[in-house]
């Protein structure tokens, strides 16, 4: 059985007994050491929201949060019983266990899911202008990168499904809409299991409402598993900058068997940093 254990990249120490009782009981482990630091809510409005050059709200980031993870329903503002699943759907999601899960499996978490780390907008630009919006992760597991079509250009008339699925955005003012289609059904919405089907589409609508954070007005769309659209809120709070603790940034991480952080890049976590 594989055994996966995941630790936070602002992590201050661990404990080498814990570390040995979780790959004792060959488990689902996380542990969470010290968790990613974030601009204060004090402190969210204490400078401009920043644009780029062209005049572009700068939504980079690195973001913590701004999605699903436990629990989609609660995590996106519904009351318990509030998400309109069909009966198929709430008997699959009543039968899946844990330790199942296709994310702790290193497979991508997709659409709407964040974890408890850091991820950033990354824009690219041609000579005519902004053409792509790469979403990266820091544990997005499988080194998988979702990629954001600005260029104007449609969705494929039959795509071919995929974990991220295809996506095209754009700029309604300061508030980036990203468009999504073409998800396959292997993720899991949350870890309880949250199904749904390929014919799922996606509308997120990204607005930084401050310096520190980001809202995600997500739509919901899914007739093979729902009864109905549905409507969720999400919000992230922006990385704080600060290298003495290592934020700021994305750190490196590779989803491999065993899964202990820091073993691909041979070093182990909770040793600090050093700023040269």
């Amino acid at each position: 059985m594989r055994r996966f254990l995941v630790v936070s990249a602002a992590a201050v120490g661990l404990t080498v007994a814990l570390l040995g009782h979780l790959q004792a009981q060959g488990g689902v482990g996380q542990i969470q050491v010290g968790g990613s630091p974030v601009v204060p809510d004090s402190e969210v409005s204490s400078r401009p929201i920043p644009r780029l050059p062209d005049g572009t709200i700068d939504i980079t980031g690195p973001w913590v949060g701004g999605g699903s993870n436990g629990n989609i329903e609660r995590d996106g503002g519904l009351k318990p019983g509030e998400l309109p699943l069909l009966p198929w759907a709430k008997e699959l999601m009543s039968k899946r266990l844990e330790k199942d899960e296709p994310y702790t499996a290193c497979l991508p978490m997709s659409v709407p899911r964040v974890n408890p780390y850091p991820w950033k907008f990354a824009l690219a630009y041609t000579s005519r202008g902004l053409s792509h919006i790469y979403v990266l992760h820091e544990t997005g597991d499988a080194g998988a990168h979702r990629v954001v079509y600005m260029d104007g250009r449609p969705h494929p008339q039959d795509p071919i499904p995929t974990w991220w699925g295809h996506s095209i955005g754009k700029f309604e003012k300061d508030t980036l809409v990203i468009d999504t289609v073409g998800y396959n059904d292997k993720f899991w919405f949350d870890s309880r299991g949250t199904p749904h089907t390929e014919q799922l589409h996606t509308v997120e609508r990204w607005t930084r409402i401050n310096y520190g954070r980001i809202t995600n007005d997500f739509l919901l769309d899914d007739p093979g598993a729902f009864s109905k659209p549905v409507n969720l809120k999400f919000t992230g709070r922006l990385l704080r900058p600060d290298l003495k603790t290592g934020g700021g940034d994305l750190m490196e991480f590779i989803c491999l068997e065993g899964n202990e952080y820091g073993a691909a890049a041979g070093f182990t976590p909770g040793q600090g940093t050093t700023i040269k």
